[in-house]
């Protein structure tokens, strides 16, 4: 590895491949198949295979774009576009990826005007919203949405599929499950046609699954951060039976030496327009490590090193108390970090952190 090749974002394959057939095994023990949403690592080609290779039946991913890699590094994997469509992208919606989320009659009918220019027939997963206040038809709209696919003959609803958490933080609820088969129930009596899949959520849906409590009729997951990061960030918890340590972030120091623990003279704001707050603490070892805001939501990395604690950080300087480690690091030294999904989606997406697959 060289030198100008950190800071790096470091994943470990195995266990994202480990974690995949965890939740896999799981899922299909209540026959439930899994979609791995590939966003949080921008559809790193070795990462997708590894859900591959755990068990996915499905890839998503929120951009176009990502969605296009993921078609070329595995064009035979069905692919769903999770974020709804922009009228602009229509073409290279049905162009690229198999599936994409719909809420909203208007692109329907767009969907059905490309079909026809294009002469073919495009699936959509019909996305209700039950609670969490983001993308979703409201339940009522059952019959607009049914005319309208009834005039759009050359889009078919491949499923249905509801959002928690992103948004509003809700929590998957049987109730609200349920009423998603109802939804399908009525769609699918009122076109006669099967619609297959019923989506119930994320991550956050596997606690109702692992209790026995995911209704009859929910037939898929689509999940990232569990696969990811073995983690439930609804919850703020790890899933026990999946691997924690992931992914990690190394960075090199580049300054080392005692400060004080407050500035010196009149403070206003910060380099973002806030306050800092200061504890007085004496005089400390300070580092700083070549990485900052411009890369990663800092409030998502915990140190890995005993000793460290992060104090803050401007657009590229990432400033740390390591006054308690045992031994005392040096200029050139490599810091690791752990995690949350904000900080792994900001370092995925910056074109100043490389990915290093392990």
């Amino acid at each position: 590895m060289k030198e100008n090749d950190f800071p790096r974002l470091v994943v470990f394959r195995d266990r994202i491949v480990e974690n995949t057939r965890r939740v896999v095994d799981l899922c299909r023990r209540s026959g439930v198949t899994v979609t791995g949403v590939t966003k949080g690592v921008c559809a790193h080609p070795c990462v997708v295979n590894a859900m591959l290779e755990g068990g996915c039946s499905w890839l998503a991913d929120s951009r176009i774009e990502n969605v296009m890699l993921l078609k070329k590094c595995v064009p035979s994997a069905p692919v769903l576009l999770l974020r709804i469509p922009m009228p602009g992208e229509i073409r290279k919606v049905v162009a690229h990826a198999d599936c994409c989320a719909v809420s909203m009659t208007e692109t329907l009918l767009l969907i059905q005007r490309e079909c026809e220019r294009t002469d073919r027939v495009y699936s959509v997963l019909l996305m209700f919203d039950l609670g969490d206040l983001r993308e979703g038809f409201w339940p009522d709209e059952v019959d607009s949405i049914s005319a309208t696919l009834r005039s759009c003959p050359r889009v078919r609803a491949a499923g249905v599929g509801v959002n928690f958490g992103c948004f509003g933080g809700t929590i998957p609820s049987v109730r609200a499950l349920e009423e998603l088969v109802r939804i399908r129930d009525s769609l699918e009596t009122i076109l006669d046609v099967p619609i297959p899949m019923i989506s119930g959520g994320a991550t956050s849906s596997l606690s109702l699954l692992e209790k026995g409590l995911l209704p009859k009729g929910v037939n898929n997951l689509r999940i990232g951060e569990g696969i990811l990061l073995g983690h439930d960030v609804t919850r703020m918890q790890n899933i026990p039976y999946l691997y924690r340590a992931t992914m990690e972030l190394e960075a090199k120091i580049v300054e080392i030496r005692k400060k004080p623990s407050v500035p010196i003279g009149e403070i206003a704001y910060d380099a973002f327009g806030r306050t800092p707050v200061f504890t007085d603490r004496g005089v400390r070892l300070r580092a700083i490590a070549a990485i900052g805001k411009q890369d990663v939501d800092i409030e998502g990395l915990k140190p890995c090193d005993p000793g460290v604690i992060v104090l803050g950080a401007s657009s590229d300087h990432l400033v740390l108390d390591v006054d308690d480690m045992l031994v005392p690091p040096g200029i050139g030294a490599t810091l690791r970090f752990s995690l949350n999904y904000s900080a792994m989606l900001d370092l995925a997406t910056s074109p100043y952190v490389p990915m290093e697959i392990m």
